[in-house]
């Protein structure tokens, strides 16, 4: 994984507008990523998650809070990663070129705001060192989303 931490931050901090924040992080992480062929977010309103700005082919529009790897990212409050998406019970396939995936939880004001989705089509493309990068990569996500408008 290529993620330059300190280019990430650069690129969004100081934007007024949270939709460029999230339009710059999935630009910049699909650029700096190898082996995967989608990158966005997905914000919460009420109990659906709802397809923010990404990078790759169109993508499910709204997700239920419990249902797939990102619904159950928002109820089980936690980064989930997923080494074979074929396997996994409820797995809602959007790309059916995609293996694994990783998601990311969001927080904007210290509630639940959406996450940050990666799928790959390759198994076992998420490593634990990926996991880490990634969720320091939110921290910088969501500091420059708390000082947006």
């Amino acid at each position: 994984m290529e993620i330059n931490l300190e280019s990430l931050k650069y690129l969004i901090e100081g934007n007024e507008y949270q939709i460029t924040i999230l339009s710059n992080a999935s630009a910049y992480l699909n650029d700096s990523l190898e082996s995967i062929n989608w990158v966005g977010f997905y914000l919460l309103n009420n109990d659906y998650l709802y397809l923010g700005p990404f990078q790759g082919h169109p993508a499910c529009i709204n997700i239920p809070v419990g249902k797939g790897v990102c619904g159950n990212t928002i109820k089980e409050n936690k980064t989930i990663v997923v080494d074979n998406v074929l396997e996994y019970k409820g797995h809602i396939a959007c790309d059916s070129k995609s293996r694994s995936e990783i998601c990311v939880p969001i927080y904007v004001n210290n509630k639940i705001y959406g996450l940050l989705d990666i799928d790959s089509p390759i198994f076992n493309r998420f490593t634990e060192k990926d996991k880490e990068i990634l969720e320091n990569a939110v921290k910088i996500i969501e500091n420059a989303l708390n000082n947006a408008k």
